[in-house]
């Protein structure tokens, strides 16, 4: 393939002299093919896709007519000047040549848009054959018959005509089958019959009962001689010849009329739909299936098919086509062929609409099919949901596969010591109109490619969203990704400067990598998003200290032998582990939003007075979080021995004024201090150690606690103080009597706790 500057493309057919020039912008984005680009079917002056041209027509009464938006501009003063810009069409680009004055289409200008892909070419070919192999499985996998009749019966629709001759031509027009029919017919399976001929009587050697009657009674006889030992049997004659039958090898078995007729099959569907190109002018559908006939016929014209006879039903149980190469593969291809015939995928039109290769839709559907291959070796899926991904209707077999519809499959995934609940969800919307606590963005509604969802098994969805215990983990196909890489390491100023300069451009380099962080940040409860591209290199990029959340990329190509999906599998299987652990920090960060949001805030509980700073040893300090505990002392001598031993002391017990051990009470931060008679209190302390601590009555004689020994309880619980150093706290005031837990009369001298926030509220100003 030649690189050139510029083309120059006769048109003589439509007037002598008549030229179109086309010039490239970019240096080695323009071709001339040559004799490869009738090989691959191709214009033979090709394109890149994403890059400009200027063209000019030779004589300004003909201009181009634009085939699809914004491909062929016009100049607006001089129409027969102006820019093609392929985008990111790809394929055989069809541009119709006008007369300006009539308005009448002279001819069409067949230019072939190459993908940036270096291996477009057999990714397409590869990706349609799986496609139509995994629906050739999901057919068969409801029912699959015995036997099955030689009866192909298409719908001929122009609207659906090539999808189904591309669906085809990447199961039949491959290597992979033709070396397949070779095998075949260099080593066919054959069988014993039997023929018969007529024999000189003297060269048989062994007689059946048949050729005895002939012996008797055959015609054109021979008088034996005198001495022959038959005539003592009264014997006089013998025929000259009798019929023999003998075996030979014959190949007219079931299994090679099956492989015939397949053939016969393929071409006949293949001369039936070149016909119907002719008549309606399809000039590329008719190119393709003529390479396609060719080839067929040559198979066809082997000498072993001369000696095959028609069939009429085909056992699938047959050994020989499950299992003998050649035939297994013929066998499986005439199946995945039987399907394409009729399926009619209303997706297709998105990835060869109108003769074109849109590659990375093809790739986005192709990676629908891996995912669920992957998906169904990991999870339980239900079998109706992957039944129901083909739907027949009035026309054929539909797939339920295309952009924009979602596709949902759930199923179990069972560890042995927990249950989830999986969903897989090709182009899921989640929309932003809903409101918290429902599923959806908090913007705008956004649609990821592929959006796996895990959840505790007998727990509805819906209510696994109210309380934060679902994960979404979104994949998106990005087929025109060459490295992740070069998005991510890109760290220099100057670097940066270029990105932001390009942006306003509206060029956006790292626009794939922005559309995770769009999903994980956008989409409520998200743990993770990640490009699937066709690459080499995975990109794992973790939120915190475990796998999810998490940001990144996995290399899945469109190969048969290494596709690199074992590097995704192992991170759903990662996911999954991570799943069984119930004590990691992401279950305890959606807790902790669960519990946060439940409710809305009460405005009545603000807090807005003068509190230290929540950090370093305050980090801890969140105002409805910081519980109080307001103690009573019972005298000043009581109060000297706090303050000299940095000890509070509280009744242990059932009785009256004994210290409930609760949650708020143990895990208090601070100690406010009061005695009879106080309606405020700046007696603030800080509570230390390591917590509670039980004092014998001994101990606290000991510590020369101000109480005479046979008035004191046997034990006490005693905590450890400290003076409240922060200066918000410094010269401040509480009126106690406030707090709902406060009791009044004699009850006010029982402990009891209240938030940090309730008692900010309590503070005289």
């Amino acid at each position: 393939m030649k690189s050139l500057p510029a083309i120059e493309i006769a048109l003589d057919a439509v007037e002598k002299g008549l030229r179109l020039w086309i010039d490239c912008r970019r240096p080695d984005s323009l071709f001339d093919a040559g004799e490869n680009a009738a090989e691959n079917n191709e214009a033979r002056f090709q394109l890149v896709e994403g890059c400009f041209y200027d063209y000019q027509v030779s004589n300004p009464d003909y201009i181009l007519s634009d085939p699809f938006d914004n491909i062929v501009q016009p100049h607006k003063r001089t129409p027969n000047l102006g820019t093609i810009s392929p985008n990111i069409y790809v394929g055989t680009l069809e541009i119709p040549l006008i007369e300006k004055s009539s308005g009448v289409r002279k001819a069409d200008i067949q230019l072939e848009v190459q993908s940036i892909k270096s291996g477009y070419r057999d990714d397409y070919r590869d990706m349609l054959e799986l496609i139509t192999e995994k629906c050739t499985d999901l057919l068969l996998q409801a029912s699959s018959p015995v036997s099955h009749r030689f009866e192909i019966d298409y719908n001929q629709d122009s609207q659906t005509l090539y999808q189904r001759f591309a669906f085809i031509k990447s199961v039949i027009g491959t290597d992979e089958f033709a070396e397949a029919v070779h095998r075949v017919v260099t080593m066919p399976v054959t069988k014993w019959s039997e023929t018969t001929e007529s024999r000189d009587i003297r060269s048989v050697r062994r007689f059946s009962n048949a050729n005895i009657k002939e012996i008797l009674k055959g015609g054109n006889r021979t008088k034996l001689p005198d001495n022959h030992y038959l005539k003592s049997f009264g014997v006089e004659t013998l025929p000259e010849r009798i019929t023999s039958v003998r075996k030979i090898d014959s190949v007219d078995t079931p299994e090679n009329r099956f492989v015939k007729h397949a053939l016969e099959t393929f071409l006949k569907f293949c001369t039936d739909i070149n016909k119907i190109a002719v008549d309606k002018g399809h000039r590329k559908l008719q190119n393709e299936s003529d390479l396609l006939i060719h080839e067929l016929e040559g198979q066809l014209h082997h000498t072993i098919f001369n000696d095959i006879s028609r069939p009429i039903t085909l056992k699938l149980n047959s050994p020989v086509l499950q299992r003998k190469e050649g035939y297994r593969e013929v066998l499986r291809v005439w199946l995945m062929f039987d399907l394409a015939a009729k399926l009619i995928w209303k997706g297709g039109d998105d990835v060869y609409g109108a003769g074109k290769k849109d590659i990375a839709i093809l790739y986005e559907y192709w990676l629908f099919f891996k995912l669920l291959n992957l998906f169904k070796e990991i999870f339980a899926i239900a079998p109706e949901d992957i039944s129901n991904l083909i739907q027949p209707t009035d026309d054929g077999l539909n797939l339920q596969l295309k952009q924009g519809k979602s596709t949902p499959l759930q199923g179990v995934y069972d560890s042995g010591n927990r249950k989830l609940t999986i969903r897989f969800n090709y182009n899921r919307s989640f929309s932003g109109k809903k409101t918290y606590p429902a599923a959806g963005s908090w913007t705008t509604t956004l649609r990821p490619d592929y959006t796996l969802s895990i959840w505790p098994f007998g727990i509805e969805e819906q209510e696994a969203e109210n309380q934060e215990l679902i994960v979404h983990v979104h994949f998106d196909a990005k087929y025109k990704v060459a490295n992740l890489l070069d998005y991510l390491n890109q760290h220099s100023e100057d670097e940066l400067n270029e990105v932001k300069t390009e942006n306003r451009k509206g060029i956006y380099k790292n626009a794939d990598l922005l559309k995770m962080h769009a999903y994980k940040d956008a989409i409520r409860r998200t743990g993770g998003a990640y490009v699937l591209y066709p690459g080499t290199e995975p990109v794992k990029r973790h939120g915190f200290h475990e796998i999810i959340p998490g940001l990144g990329a996995f290399p899945v190509r469109p190969s048969k032998t290494d596709s690199g999906i074992g590097e995704l599998k192992g991170f759903i299987l990662e996911i999954l582990n991570h799943f069984i652990d119930r004590a990691t920090q992401r279950e305890k960060i959606a807790f902790r939003h669960y519990d946060i949001y439940k409710n809305p805030p009460d405005s009545k509980n603000k807090v807005e007075d003068l509190l230290p700073e929540a950090y370093n040893q305050n980090r801890n300090l969140l105002p409805d979080e910081t519980f109080v505990l307001i103690g009573f002392y019972s005298s000043p001598e009581h109060y000297e021995w706090i303050t000299k031993n940095k000890l509070y002391n509280l009744r242990m017990g059932v009785g009256t004024g004994s210290l409930v051990l609760d949650q708020a009470t143990v895990s208090s931060t601070y100690l406010l201090l009061h005695t009879s008679g106080d309606t405020a209190s700046g007696e603030l302390w800080k509570i230390v150690g390591k917590g509670p601590r039980v004092y014998a009555k001994e101990d606290m004689e000991r510590k020369k606690y101000p109480k005479p020994a046979s008035k004191m309880q046997e034990n006490y619980l005693v905590i450890e103080i400290a003076p409240v150093l922060d200066p918000e706290f410094r010269n401040a005031k509480w009126d106690f009597r406030k707090l709902n837990n406060y009791s009044s009369g004699r009850a006010s001298a029982f402990p009891f706790t209240a938030t940090l926030g309730e008692l900010m509220r309590c503070k005289l100003k």
